[in-house]
């Protein structure tokens, strides 16, 4: 799945991250530009040792916004909900983030203090966050045409 987006829906994210677990062909991922806000959580949702962005990339995580207008009410529960979502969120990155430079996963409060603002991550520091498993510098060069040591024949 090759992502390049500012991020969007969190419903419409979630249908798409939902989409990706359930079918049996791992899905593998790949920034080219940004992965910001929903598109970071589906680039960390890939399957493992197969999310990847380009050396320019960019990525950027943070916690669910949204805006609402009414009755006290009517405030109090678009708040509850988008707490509710906060942690179904924080515990979906908490399942998928693999950081490289620590002995265990991260927790859901960590997570949730990385996050009380929006978090920037150069193609480095998401690989060594665990967003991603590989940055792509070069492609692979296939073995020229009968050069059998590298063809492993």
């Amino acid at each position: 799945m090759y992502i390049n987006s500012p991020g969007g829906s969190v419903t419409a994210g979630l249908s798409i991250y939902d989409c990706m677990q359930y079918i049996v062909p791992e899905v593998s991922t790949l920034v080219l530009g940004q992965a910001a806000s929903m598109g970071s959580l589906l680039l960390a949702g890939g399957a493992p040792g197969k999310r990847y962005c380009l050396p320019h990339s960019s990525v950027m995580l943070h916690q669910p916004s949204g805006g609402h207008y009414g009755t006290a009410a009517d405030i109090a529960i678009h708040a509850k909900e988008i707490l509710r979502v906060r942690t179904q969120l924080n515990r979906i990155y908490e399942r998928h983030l693999t950081p490289t430079n620590r002995d265990k996963k991260m927790t859901v409060e960590d997570i949730e203090k990385m996050m009380e603002r929006d978090y920037f991550l150069s193609a480095e520091e998401a690989l060594e966050l665990g967003v991603v498993d590989e940055i792509l510098a070069s492609r692979k060069k296939k073995p020229e045409e009968g050069d059998k040591d590298k063809e492993g024949t």
